[in-house]
């Protein structure tokens, strides 16, 4: 397909969901492989990990999570613009949520994920980005959608 300008675009980078959902996907899973060159002596799952470059609280379970994640945004982002929009909006929605109650559990028994401050703000910053451009962009596959 050809713009205006006659350069032609791929089906990814005219979708700003499948686009944030590759780059989304593709940054946690470099988190998650970085995340698991220093967990060594962690615990697998509690409040006590060890820092991921110097200021992210990880243990295996959180890299786990990072993974999968990872996984789960950049194969939608690779298959569809519906696709990266649900996973964006779903992923978005549990990281608003960690993002917040973070705040509370931390260094409590229930922070299994080995949570910190820095890990709130990046959890909120990432919910931004991924709810806004599910809610915001795409707003043709939320009508069809509709009409079914």
């Amino acid at each position: 397909m050809s713009t205006a300008t006659g350069t032609s675009r791929s089906p990814l980078t005219r979708s700003p969901n499948r686009l944030v959902a590759v780059i989304f996907g593709a940054v946690y899973l470099l988190v998650a492989l970085l995340g698991f060159l220093v967990t060594g002596g962690a615990d697998f799952a509690g409040p006590n990990g060890t820092l991921l470059l110097g200021i992210f609280e990880v243990n295996w379970l959180h890299n786990i999570a990072h993974l999968l994640i990872g996984a789960a945004l950049l194969i939608a982002g690779l298959s569809n613009v519906r696709a990266a929009k649900s996973v964006n909006g779903i992923v978005g929605a549990v990281y608003l949520l960690l993002g917040i109650v973070g705040f509370f559990i931390v260094d409590t028994p229930v922070d299994i994920l080995a949570l910190n401050t820095a890990d709130h703000f990046l959890h909120l910053a990432t919910a931004v980005v991924l709810l806004g451009v599910s809610i915001g962009a795409d707003k043709d596959v939320a009508r069809s959608r509709a009409a079914i």
